[in-house]
């Protein structure tokens, strides 16, 4: 079974207007972005960027299920990163709500 780790905490990251943390597993080491639109249809309004990292942060354990989804399935973006979607979110909360690995 994978370990995963995310080694620091989230930051907001202007450039990519989204809620950024690192993720790693064996040698590989990326980032996981989480876009303000994915947040905003999470939340249901346009929240700021500190408003948006205190819902990750309130949230955490869901994204973070979301990336190790994503990881497990292999797939990376081009960058070799994750941007997270709404979908990848809706699919980890259901994999929680069924107990399943959502993988």
């Amino acid at each position: 079974m994978p370990l995963f780790s995310f080694p620091d905490d989230a930051v907001w990251n202007d450039a990519a207007d989204a809620v950024s943390f690192e993720v790693q597993l064996g040698d590989y080491r990326g980032q996981v972005f989480v876009p303000l639109r994915v947040i905003t249809a999470l939340v249901g309004y346009r929240p700021t960027a500190a408003q948006a990292l205190q819902h990750f942060h309130l949230n955490r354990a869901l994204f973070e299920r979301a990336a190790e989804i994503r990881l497990a399935e292999r797939r990376l973006d081009d960058d070799a990163n994750v941007h997270l979607t709404g979908s990848d979110v809706r699919r980890a909360a259901a994999a929680a709500t069924n107990g399943s690995s959502g993988a």
